[in-house]
């Protein structure tokens, strides 16, 4: 069946169909315009796990998404689609989280990697796969970059999205990431994992292509963080919570400060969404909640601001959801996965 034969038999007001592709649609990854590729890996997460477990919660969730979207007329007909879970990723995250977290216990002992041959072995291990789950993430999302899909990483924890970045570093000359999360993220190789989720911007930066970084919501930071922010002589601009907040009390709306966000980026955006820089009742299980944060229908808001503006989303992810003993965190999740993925589409010219 085609897929314009699969938009005609399909009903989007029926309960979605488990035996489907994400949020029930009939899409394969050919036919959608718009491809999550789920990366299931957390190994260096410095608090608490699941967020490996996310892209399989976000998928059973996802059937009790209702496709309407009141910004985008049919956006259904887009087609999102997720590639399949890698169960070799997770399975191999599952093994080397329990090494990390020997390794962490030992170095919160006081012990060091440099005096001690059992850390410096699971060190140069962790940093050795974390370089190789980079690469296949890399190949991966080139794979479908290169049959003109938009694409979508969820992880996973913010570690994940390295390697999607290498490839728009491929596909563009230059590009900036926007950033919404708790945290800068921009540590060097924390606790001495290179790969860290809490080095991911630090290693962004690496990346030449990468022109600018803005942070949105950041509140959660070390001196040496907020020190390579204000040396960065512009190249990274950011968005505290506490100062948005502080705006806002003194009578600044929200649409304001967006405008201020997005005269900051540039033409070219790569979107990287860290859960957590919600308020953190929206997804407590998160790796490493934060008080404070937004609402989600401020980040929506905010992302419809940017594609008004005519800026190009070109590549997006969504990371650190946790499932927790309930479907709440990941309810949230796949709802803000929707509701971006249409945004995004819009972005690149994929519907009016």
């Amino acid at each position: 069946m085609s897929k314009a034969e699969k938009i005609k038999n399909f009903n989007p007001n029926d309960l979605g169909d488990k035996n489907a592709n994400i949020y029930g649609l009939p899409f394969t990854t050919d036919e959608a315009e718009v491809v999550i590729v789920p990366v299931p890996w957390e190994v260096t997460v410095s608090y608490a796990a699941g967020t490996a477990k996310g892209p399989q919660a976000v998928f059973d969730a996802s059937f009790q998404v209702d496709l309407y979207d009141p910004n985008i007329k049919d956006a259904w007909k887009i087609g999102v689609a997720m590639d399949k879970i890698p169960t070799n990723i997770q399975k191999k995250s599952n093994g080397l989280r329990k090494k990390a977290e020997t390794y962490i216990g030992m170095l919160e002992d006081g012990k060091s990697a440099d005096k001690n041959s059992t850390m410096r072995k699971i060190q140069t291990e962790v940093n050795k796969e974390c370089k190789e789950m980079n690469a296949w993430v890399k190949q991966r999302v080139l794979h479908f970059m290169n049959k003109n899909k938009v694409v979508a990483l969820l992880g996973g924890d913010h570690s994940t999205p390295l390697g999607m970045m290498q490839a728009l570093a491929e596909k563009h000359k230059s590009f900036g990431i926007l950033q919404i999360d708790a945290h800068a993220d921009l540590r060097d190789a924390y606790e001495g994992f290179e790969f860290s989720h809490a080095s991911i911007m630090f290693n962004a930066l690496k990346i030449k292509q990468v022109e600018k970084l803005v942070q949105v919501g950041i509140r959660d930071y070390c001196e040496a963080e907020a020190q390579l922010v204000e040396r960065s002589k512009g190249r990274i601009k950011t968005f505290y919570d506490r100062d948005i907040k502080h705006q806002q009390y003194e009578g600044k709306s929200w649409s304001k400060v967006c405008d201020d966000i997005i005269k900051q980026l540039p033409d070219k955006i790569y979107l990287s969404f860290d859960i957590d820089g919600l308020d953190p009742k929206l997804c407590p299980n998160t790796g490493t909640p934060v008080s404070g944060g937004f609402e989600t229908e401020e980040i929506l808001f905010l992302i419809q601001k940017i594609v008004e503006s005519k800026k190009t989303i070109i590549a997006f992810d969504i990371n650190e959801i946790a499932p927790g003993k309930d479907e709440w965190d990941a309810n949230v999740g796949a709802r803000m996965l929707y509701r971006i993925a249409n945004l995004v589409a819009k972005s690149n010219g994929k519907v009016k």
